[in-house]
Order: C-alpha cells, then sequence, then structure tokens
C-alpha cells in the first residue's frame, strides 16, 4: 500500500479521517471559498519561490501516472540537471513530490515552499516524510523551509530574495526519522481494518480543520455545550467527555458565567433576554449624525503595490450609511479599482463622505479603527485627520456583549451574521443568503483576484455584487440601531 505525503499528514492528524479517505472520499466537506483560496495562493507563491532556483527542469503533474512523473525525475537526476521542481518519487511505500530539488555537489538539498510566515510543526513532518521517501534513492544534505517574510515591505519592485525566508530544519527532520517507520506501520495496520473507533476532539482543527468535519460531528446539535460563549475549547471537550452535550445535561453546581448562563436560560424559555438601562446608556452614548460604516479588505501574499506588507489588510471598499437625528437615511460608497491600489483615492473619498461631526458606529470597531490606523501610517500626509477618526467611533456590538440584549438564536456569537437573523427573521432584505457575496471572506477572496479577470461584463457583475454586498452591512447596522431605540 502507498501513502501520499498528504495522507501520511492527514494520517498524523486523525487515524479515522485517513481511513475515511481511503475508503469513503465522498463523504468530505466541499471546500469553502476560503479554503479554495488558500490553495490558489499556495500555488502562486510555489510558482514564485521556483525563481530563487531559476533554469530549473520541472516535473510535469499528471493525477492519472504518477509512475510517469517518477520516472521523468529519476531521468533528470541522471542527466545532472542542478534544479528540478515538483521531483516526484514513489520508494518505500510513499508517494512524494518536492517542491525543490536542489544538487549540492553531489548530494541534494530539499526545499518546500509554505505560503505561511512562519514554520509550523506540520511543515516539519511535511518535510520529514519526503526525506524518510528520498534517503535511500538520493544522497540528502540539507532540508529547508521556505516561507514568506512578513516583515518585507515592497518598495518600486517585487524582491524576490526579500519576499522568502530561508529556514534550516535539517536536524529536525533527521530526528523526525525514527518515528516516521513506526506511523506508517500504525497507519497500514489501521487501514487494513474496520473503520477506527476515534471520537471528536481538539484533533478535529489540529493543524487545519478537517474535511470530514460535518460527518464526524453530524451527531452535535446546535445549540450544544460547543456554543457556550467566552469557554475554552478544553473545558468543552472535557464536558463533552462526560457525556455533558445538550444545554439539558449541564448540572446547576457547574461553574458558568453570566453570559453562558443567559444563553441556557434563554433556550429554554425561547424567548429573549432584554435590560433596557444598558441598551439606553449605549444609545445615549452617540452623537447625530451617525456615520454608520463598514470595510472590506484584502490580503495578498505577495504585495502587488509599492510599500504592501505581505498579508497586510488592504482597505478596498466601504459602504457608509448617514443617519441624521430627524431620521433622514443618506448612503454612500466606494469600491477601488481593481487593477491599482486603492489605499490612496479610499482615503481621500473617506475623509470626505464622513460627516465632519458625529459618531461614527461600526460592528466590532477594533478592525475598522486598525484599518484607519494602517492607512494613516501609509499616508502620512493624512495622519492627523484619519486618527481623528478613531475617537468618534461607537461599536454596536457592545449592547449585546453586555447582555442588553440576548436572543436564543445567537448560539453563544455575537457576530453581525448571529444577531441580524435573530433580530430580523424572514426579512429578505436582510438576508445575505440572497446576496452573490455572502461574507467578508468571499467578498476579500473575490476582490484579490478580479484583476486576473479577463471577461469585462463579468468583472463589472462581480463589482455590482461587492457594493451590494458592503451595502448590506451597512444598512444591517441601521436596521438593529432602529430596533434598539425601539426596545
Amino acid at each position: 500500500m502507498t501513502l501520499s505525503k498528504s495522507q501520511y499528514i492527514r494520517g498524523l492528524q486523525c487515524h479515522k479521517s485517513l481511513w475515511l479517505h481511503k475508503n469513503n472520499p465522498e463523504l468530505k466537506d466541499t471546500p469553502d471559498e476560503q479554503t479554495k483560496s488558500l490553495f490558489k495562493t499556495g500555488g502562486s507563491v510555489g510558482e514564485l519561490a521556483k525563481e530563487l532556483f531559476p533554469d530549473g527542469e520541472e516535473v510535469e503533474f499528471n493525477p492519472d501516472d504518477f509512475s510517469n512523473m517518477a520516472e521523468k525525475t529519476k531521468e533528470l537526476i541522471a542527466s545532472d540537471t542542478k534544479v528540478i521542481y515538483e521531483a516526484t518519487f514513489r520508494e518505500k511505500g510513499i508517494f512524494a513530490m518536492a517542491d525543490i530539488l536542489v544538487k549540492n555537489g553531489n548530494t541534494w538539498d530539499i526545499y518546500e515552499v509554505k505560503s505561511s510566515t512562519q514554520v509550523k510543526e506540520y511543515h516539519l513532518n511535511d518535510t520529514s516524510i519526503q526525506w524518510y521517501a528520498l534517503c535511500d534513492t538520493l544522497k540528502l544534505n540539507r532540508a529547508y523551509i521556505i516561507h514568506i517574510n512578513n516583515s518585507y515591505i515592497r518598495e518600486s519592485f517585487l524582491d524576490i530574495e526579500a519576499l522568502f525566508t530561508k529556514v534550516d530544519i535539517t536536524e529536525i527532520v533527521k530526528d523526525k526519522q525514527v518515528s516516521i517507520e513506526h506511523n506508517l506501520q500504525q497507519m497500514k495496520t489501521m487501514l487494513s481494518k474496520s473503520m477506527p473507533n476515534i471520537d471528536i476532539g481538539k484533533h478535529c482543527h489540529n493543524p487545519y480543520t478537517c474535511d470530514f468535519y460535518s460527518h464526524c460531528w453530524s451527531h452535535v446539535p446546535t445549540p450544544s455545550v460547543f456554543n457556550l460563549y467566552w469557554m475554552s475549547g478544553k473545558k468543552k471537550f472535557e464536558m463533552y467527555g462526560k457525556g455533558i452535550l445538550h444545554y439539558d445535561d449541564i448540572l446547576p453546581s457547574m461553574v458558568l458565567n453570566s453570559t453562558q448562563t443567559l444563553q441556557i436560560n434563554t433556550a429554554k424559555t425561547k424567548k429573549p433576554h432584554i435590560d433596557k438601562p444598558i441598551i439606553k446608556k449605549f444609545l445615549q452614548s452617540a452623537i447625530y449624525p451617525l456615520n454608520f460604516f463598514d470595510f472590506e479588505t484584502f490580503q495578498n501574499a505577495i504585495p502587488r503595490f509599492d510599500r504592501q506588507k505581505p498579508y497586510a489588510q488592504i482597505p478596498f471598499q466601504y459602504s457608509l450609511h448617514i443617519l441624521y437625528e430627524d431620521g433622514r437615511v443618506e448612503h454612500k460608497e466606494f469600491l477601488g479599482d481593481e487593477n491599482s491600489d486603492p489605499r490612496k483615492e479610499l482615503i481621500a473619498q473617506m475623509l470626505s463622505d464622513i460627516t465632519p461631526t458625529g459618531s461614527i458606529v461600526a460592528y466590532n470597531k477594533s478592525f475598522e479603527i486598525g484599518v484607519i490606523r494602517a492607512l494613516a501610517k501609509y499616508r502620512v500626509e493624512f495622519l492627523d485627520a484619519l486618527l481623528a477618526l478613531t475617537d468618534r467611533f461607537v461599536d454596536l456590538i457592545v449592547p449585546f456583549r453586555q447582555r442588553g440584549y440576548y436572543h436564543p438564536d445567537f448560539n453563544g456569537s455575537f457576530s453581525l451574521k448571529s444577531v441580524l437573523p435573530a433580530l430580523f427573521p424572514n426579512d429578505n432584505e436582510l438576508n445575505y443568503k440572497k446576496l452573490e457575496i455572502q461574507n467578508g471572506g468571499m467578498a476579500m477572496d473575490t476582490f484579490a483576484n478580479l484583476h486576473l479577470l479577463k471577461d469585462k461584463n463579468l468583472r463589472e457583475k462581480i463589482r455590482a455584487d461587492l457594493l451590494a454586498y458592503c451595502y448590506l452591512d451597512t444598512l444591517a447596522m441601521v436596521k438593529i440601531w432602529e430596533k434598539l431605540k425601539d426596545i
């Protein structure tokens, strides 16, 4: 039986996941947009990293003929090729592809490229299984992880050498060799039997969320102890291990905080909890006109623009609903050009659109304030004007977190996507599911890749979808504000 490198890593996370992958792959969750984006980012970073070792030969990927890929690799090694991209091996029961293989005298160095900004444990396991597969075929010298240097700032041109960091992990990889044979034998023995009886646990999310999550967690209801607010994962699984899953299973003697107690009580009564003094105090803290404001941002692993860092939150869009004291509502918005740096134009329009007085209302204001502070560093000529905005922010999440209003359908979450449908059930105007773009992650990934799209009509449709999504974010805040006033 042959295991791929990724299957070995899956098996280290959970034997049951590996068994299901081999025997019931149809039970996998469909990858969401964020997962697809991560794969795409990894691919683009891997392609760029090849420029660190130019003039190499690439083994063309063919999912229907791995044997031919391995043979092609052997031919390149025999021909005295110095650099091989996607070098492929089927050795010792392992199928592995090395991102970059570089000849160093009469030995070879392995380079694994990662789109992260640091070396992680599963990167070490990833490279270790490659070393195991290759060490009898090649004389190996060193093993490296190449990752993104998140302190790099692009200026004028993309400096490949400065963008990437190379970390020598050879000694760690060698130390891990002693456990690989044992791990492989356990996995192969497990795969020869019926599905292992492994319950859910913290391993379901470590190092990443398993793609059999929905299948393995199908017995967990909503709400459950896993929805309890501000409780550590360790404590939740301790409760689960004791057979405590439903709220009704929780003993009166168990110590809970006030929000968790409120969750349980409202779930039983099926009625919202309302504390009018808390709501009133919050409403009185704001000054008209109210600027309901929301940013959308994107991230690039590989900076596209000058003065941009890897994975920096770059604002490309905002929506602004202005509510005046007489009840009038005005809407303004900005959506940057996907082909150029949107920040300078966004700053100018934002400073013009937001009223010179009055509160700026955001939902979880720390994000908006953080983006504005980053913009102030980016364009210091606007520093004073931008930082002056930060003192005017009021956070709409406050009356909910302070338990001024709690609805059982919040299920322990105070996010806008949880609060809005609980306050306005069956309201199509406020239903994100009616939109093409339904959350910030989708908006981020959509705009980040929009410049690659050649179809002008499709680009314009997507831009309209982005505007509709951001518009709903601030309209939702207006409606929530008005609801709180009514209460």
